[in-house]
This record gives structure tokens, sequence and C-alpha cells, in this order.
């Protein structure tokens, strides 16, 4: 017999508690994990007391970042999540960083894999691992590769105000990124939708360049743009994690999803998503 319908989310993170206020509006059950060093909540148990949780969810989302021993949730519930029943969905959120530098190049699902960081190389490890997995427990595994994500609370407004926004000048090298809402309803589809083996690129319809977005946010706001400092002057004094995101230029291709799932996208780019956000605020 089906389970009812109920999402658990390894890792409540930002676009876990997006996924899990649409799917509340829709009736589901959702819950959360959260570390001990975390505030909990109702709908939030801790980590590594999740047992009980696993069994009664008919869908769960891996969100937590694995570490240099594999990926936590396989460590410690392998043998559970291989014995679950009732698991209609399974999926696991990595990163585009998986794809690496390919020069300015657009990539799709199907391009080669080459990460040049540790964070993305342990991603990478991690979805050859929930692939295997899944294979041997024959689960329905969904991967989904995010762009960066912004949204409210999660914005270069953000930056703006907190004084820490810089436009660095690096011609040609683009990033790509997805409203936090979009990637919720991208996750919402699948859900409905699943394809057992699928591998999704979640990201908007148009990657550009850092300073282009700071600059637009700085004109919704009617705030002074600040100078423009050339990546080599920039870099120097940037910490290890900002520098390894200037490691790779790519763009990406997110025809799969609108393909496969039927996604129009409400933010296709980033000034949609900013003006979005700023009358949300306005509107507050």
């Amino acid at each position: 017999m089906a389970l009812p319908a109920h999402l658990l989310c390894f890792g409540m993170g930002y676009t876990g508690a997006a996924l899990g206020q649409l799917l509340v509006a829709d009736n589901w059950r959702v819950t959360g994990t959260y570390r001990r060093d975390e505030d909990g909540g109702a709908s939030l148990v801790p980590f590594d007391q999740a047992h009980a949780t696993i069994s009664e969810a008919s869908h769960i989302l891996i969100s937590v970042p694995p570490g240099e021993s594999g990926d936590p949730v396989l460590n410690k519930y392998r043998d559970e999540l291989a014995n679950h029943p009732g698991l209609a969905w399974l999926g696991y959120l990595s990163t585009t960083g998986v794809y690496g530098d390919t020069g300015g190049e657009m990539v799709d699902e199907t391009a080669a894999i080459n990460p040049t960081n540790p964070r993305s190389r342990r991603r990478r490890a991690a979805e050859i691992e929930w692939q295997r997995f899944a294979d041997e427990a024959g689960l329905a595994l969904h991967i989904f590769r995010l762009a960066g994500i912004y949204g409210p609370g999660r914005s270069a407004f953000d930056q703006i105000r907190g004084g820490t926004a810089r436009r660095i000048d690096r011609p040609g090298f683009k990033f790509s990124r997805i409203h936090v809402e979009d990637a919720a309803a991208v996750l919402k589809a699948s859900l409905s939708q699943p394809y057992s083996g699928a591998i999704y690129n979640l990201a908007d319809d148009e990657a550009v360049e850092q300073q282009e977005v700071v600059a637009y946010a700085c004109g919704l706001m009617g705030a002074p743009p600040p100078p423009l400092v050339p990546f080599s002057e920039a870099e120097p004094e940037m910490s290890e994690m900002a520098r390894s995101f200037w490691n790779d230029n790519r763009q990406i291709d997110n025809a799969r999803i609108k393909r496969e799932l039927g996604i129009t996208l409400a933010y296709p780019n980033y000034r949609a998503g900013l003006q979005a956000i700023l009358a949300a605020e306005s509107g507050a």
C-alpha cells in the first residue's frame, strides 16, 4: 500500500524549505533534519534520530553536503533506505560545479564531468555513490545539479545593504544562477513526474557576468554601483571558497527541465528575479 505523501529532506536548507512551502500548501507532510548545533522545530528531527521518519516517508530529498568520508546520509542510513518498501522518489541536490571549466561553453546533462575544486569533486563522488546505491537497491534516484541559488534574503540586495557588494571585472566570464522558487518548482514537478535515473540542470535562461547583476541591483535600489575592480586585483583578497567559483567559466543548458518536466521559469533571468524580490520587500 502506498504511503501518504510525505517528504523527508535531509538538510532543510534554503532550497528544501522553499520546496516544503510548496508541498505543505498541497497537503503534503514535510519533515526535515537538522544538526545538533542548529535549532530544531515542529517539523524537524535531529539528523541522527531520523530512523522512524525514514520509514514514514514516501519521498526523500538529500541536500546534506558530502564530507571527506563520503555522504553522511548513506554512511548512516544506507541499510534503512535500501530496505524501504514504499519509497517512491529519491532526490539528490548536487552542483553544476561538477562540469568544471568549459571556457564559457554551454553544457547540458550529457557534458563531460571535470570538477576543478575539492568541493565539486566531493559532490561528483557523492553522485556516483548515490547512483551505485540506487541501482543496487532498485530505487528511483533523481540528481539535480544546481547553479548559483539566489532569492529573498540571499541576493545582491543583501550584499549591497551589508556593504560587501563588489563589481569584479572579468570580461566574458559568466555565471549561471537560479531563483530559489524556480528551483523548488523543478523539484516539485519531478515529484509528480519521476524519471528514474534522471539528471537535471537547474539554471535560468541567461548566464551573465557577476558585475552586471550587482550594477542592476544597485540601479533598482537607487544606490551608486561600486567601482569595477579588475579580477587580477580582487583575486588576492578572495577567500579560498570565493576564488574557487572564479576557476570555472561555463554556461548551463536548462532545456531538459522544460522538455521533460514542463517547466516554465517564473524568473528566466536575474532581472526578473531581482525585480520580484525588491517588489516583495517593498510590499512587506
